[in-house]
């Protein structure tokens, strides 16, 4: 414990502090001997950097039950499986400076839930270097990361019909593209839809004022 304490530059007393409050995982024991790992120092480390960026102790402790209670990455991504998408390696306050007060325990779950991120021993994966970065500008700009998490949620439905829309077409035709084609093909027809779906929106807000409160109208002359 002394050399743990001694690498994380933290008392002792802290550690053992952490332990009584489940912080850190009980040590591997030989006899009487307790010897803690690369995780454990890990864990400390993450502990520290979650503390400098305003999160409680009893609010990292929910923190990491909900991350020890995640998927794992192969189990997420399917490795060896083909994707467009790039993941990306984060220890868990790297993640929290992405979402800066937006990582609790409820946002933390729901992202795994709907597999955005998955665990990989000390680190958690963001399946898609896009969604991350977009997801983080909305929240610089306001928009709370419970609701791009409820978004989506409904985006992932709508997403999912629509790649079984392309794949029956595909399976449907004999002379339909083959499976390598069928992605860039599929992004220009959704590129191209959802393009004019904002175009019709865009125009009809402009075509329709908010509403106003009705003026009050003159008695009529008795």
């Amino acid at each position: 414990m002394e050399e743990l304490a001694d690498a994380a530059g933290i008392p002792v007393r802290t550690v053992r502090f952490y332990r009584e409050r489940g912080l850190l995982s009980p040590p591997r024991r030989e006899g009487r001997i307790a010897w803690y790992d690369d995780h454990h120092l890990a864990r400390l480390r993450t502990i520290a950097g979650l503390l400098e960026r305003g999160h409680t102790l009893s609010g990292i402790a929910d923190l990491a039950r909900a991350f020890e209670s995640g998927r794992d990455v192969a189990e997420v991504l399917g490795l060896g499986e083909p994707t467009e998408e790039t993941p990306v390696r984060l220890a868990p306050e790297q993640l929290a400076d992405y979402f800066e007060g937006e990582t609790n325990p409820e946002n933390l779950a729901t992202a795994l839930e709907l597999g955005y991120l998955a665990t990989d021993g000390d680190e958690i994966v963001h399946i898609s270097r896009r969604l991350l970065e977009v997801s983080a500008e909305l929240v610089r700009k306001g928009v709370p990361l419970a609701a791009i998490l409820a978004a989506g949620r409904s985006v992932r439905k709508h997403a999912d019909d629509l790649a079984d829309l392309f794949v029956s077409v595909l399976e449907s035709h004999a002379d339909a593209p083959e499976p390598p084609q069928l992605r860039p093909l599929a992004h220009a027809v959704m590129d191209a839809e959802l393009s004019m779906a904002l175009d019709r929106r865009l125009r009809r807000e402009r075509r329709e004022p908010p509403d106003r409160p009705s003026e009050p109208r003159e008695p009529a002359p008795s």
